[in-house]
């Protein structure tokens, strides 16, 4: 499903040239649950961009279902972002005006979808994730755990493949990023999601199919029941 050849990426910095990824190459197959763990600096996230289409390789392949987006255009990677990815960030990033469906529902209105549908599919996931009793709530009413569930449902709503979490546990305390963790894995389960982590929260790593360990830009370790995929 997404295949990464030798991927690189350069940053200019002044004069200097700075490698974020040195060649990294790797699979990942449909309806896995897999995380780049790696130092700060490492080059996890600039991965997890890149597989998001929020970034370009400066070399090497993307493949998505064997195409190579990678290569296309500002437009063309927008719009495989809004057909195929959901993204889930550590700062949750809803819209504090907005109620729990209106900020689930951006996702469908971006899309065009008719109100019916909307409705049907908002409902759907905010069950999903356990907040129908919040669903006329605004994110200053929630606590921390239950906005992390709303920006979840925001990501599956339109039922993409793929989901991006970059460290989305990061401002949750322990017990609270377990449950969330917990929930995409039940919701990977039940909805065949891919699921792709960036994070070094050591608590959630034992949830994972896979691990890619990543120091400098470059994977030095695959881990999990199925590393050689």
């Amino acid at each position: 499903m997404i295949e990464l050849r030798e991927v690189k990426k350069k940053y200019q910095v002044g004069r200097a040239e700075l490698w974020a990824l040195k060649g990294v190459s790797l699979k990942i197959n449909q309806g896995e649950f897999v995380a780049f763990q790696g130092p700060s600096g490492s080059g996890k996230t600039t991965l997890l961009n890149i597989v998001g289409l929020l970034d370009v390789p400066t070399g090497g392949e993307y493949l998505f279902d064997g195409k190579n987006v990678g290569a296309g255009s500002h437009k063309e990677r927008a719009r495989y972002r809004a057909q195929y990815l959901g993204f889930i960030f550590q700062t949750f990033n809803l819209i504090p005006e907005l109620t729990v469906y209106e900020n689930v529902e951006i996702p469908l209105l971006i899309m065009g979808e008719k109100p019916a549908v909307r409705k049907k599919k908002v409902e759907r996931i905010v069950e999903a994730v356990g907040l129908e009793s919040h669903i006329k709530h605004r994110p200053g009413e929630l606590s921390g755990g239950q906005m992390q569930r709303v920006a979840i449902a925001r990501a599956l709503v339109k039922n993409p493949p793929v989901v991006i979490a970059d460290e989305p546990t990061a401002n949750l305390d322990t017990k609270t990023g377990r449950e969330i963790v917990e929930l995409m894995k039940r919701l990977n389960k039940e909805y065949g999601t891919t699921f792709l982590f960036a994070t070094h929260d050591e608590n959630i790593i034992g949830f994972m199919e896979r691990v890619f360990n990543i120091v400098d830009g470059s994977i030095v370790h695959v881990s999990g029941d199925s590393a050689n995929s």
